[in-house]
């Protein structure tokens, strides 16, 4: 990256690692002008875990991660290059006092509505997964009730005695008039929920790993047809072996190449905002999981970039 002459930090492909602040080494800015159309943000957050903590070095560890991906030009299998399509921004972390829960939440919902009140589509990395609820709170705030579609090992849909938990963020969002569970879906749960009265549909993690790309790609087209989309992305829907790195990892999970092709399928969904949690660099092997949050981070890029060509 080189500096601009409004100190706002320029991409060169040449370079994998060197001043890799952004994700992807994309301009690090807050501009919210009509030099960008797509925004990345952090969200180092984790007093909601109830496994083990470390997801606030996440979205950190997915930046560094994607160090790897920046050489290719473009990403196979597609054939372009998210730049030649979108210009994004990393507009950093959010900040909040430390050991504030509702600090955060403010924060948070403030931030995403400022950015996709501007006309942003905006990707967020966790921190563990209950910041994707005020991430909900900003864009329901503009697009009003949306559809959601939720990978994870987790239905994360109970209601807890704790105020803030990362399993609860589904049971608060219905309830709030953010989501509507009747047109969204959860994908890859191998955890016990209550069946009986579940508001979202489940394609668990059996159904998943036996269920071809194509139809796993359609029953989600079915279930959220034309609606506004929010997509919402626990690392640990992924199988252990995939992403050791995780708070909570769950054996029995699905494979980054299934996941991606699946994502690849979504392409043409209204998606108007996403994001990707639960990454705990502190329990990762040679940034495996770091390395497949990136990747799957740049694959929602890519979604959103292929919609817009």
């Amino acid at each position: 990256m080189s500096h601009s002459d409004d100190n706002t930090f320029l991409r060169e492909d040449y370079s994998m690692f060197a001043n890799q602040f952004s994700f992807m080494g994309f301009p690090l800015s807050r501009k919210l002008d009509a030099s960008c159309d797509t925004v990345i943000m952090g969200v180092p957050y984790d007093l909601a875990t109830s496994g083990r903590a470390g997801a606030r070095s996440g979205p950190n560890a997915v930046r560094q991660a994607s160090g790897n991906l920046k050489w290719e030009g473009y990403r196979w299998p597609w054939d372009f290059s998210v730049d030649e399509v979108l210009s994004p921004i990393d507009y950093g972390d959010v900040q909040f006092y430390f050991g504030d829960s509702e600090h955060m939440l403010s924060q948070v919902e403030e931030a995403a509505f400022k950015i996709v009140s501007a006309g942003k589509t905006l990707v967020s990395f966790g921190g563990d997964h209950f910041v994707t609820l005020p991430l909900l709170r900003g864009h329901a705030k503009h697009h009003g009730k949306l559809s959601l579609i939720h990978f994870d090992a987790h239905t994360d849909s109970y209601k807890e005695d704790e105020r803030y938990s990362h399993g609860s963020m589904f049971y608060h969002a219905p309830n709030e008039g953010l989501i509507d569970p009747a047109s969204s879906i959860q994908v890859g749960i191998r955890t016990s929920y209550h069946r009986a009265g579940h508001p979202f549909e489940v394609i668990d993690a059996h159904d998943a790993n036996n269920s071809t790309v194509e139809d796993i790609v359609q029953r989600i087209k079915d279930r959220v047809g034309d609606n506004k989309v929010y997509l919402s992305f626990d690392i640990d829907c992924l199988d252990p072996a995939y992403a050791p790195g995780t708070g909570t990892p769950v054996v029995g999970g699905l494979s980054t190449n299934k996941i991606l092709q699946v994502l690849q399928g979504l392409r043409d969904i209204n998606l108007v905002g996403c994001d990707l949690v639960e990454v705990s660099p502190a329990y990762d092997q040679s940034e495996i999981t770091a390395l497949a949050g990136a990747t799957i981070a740049l694959q929602f890029l890519y979604m959103i970039a292929s919609k817009a060509r």
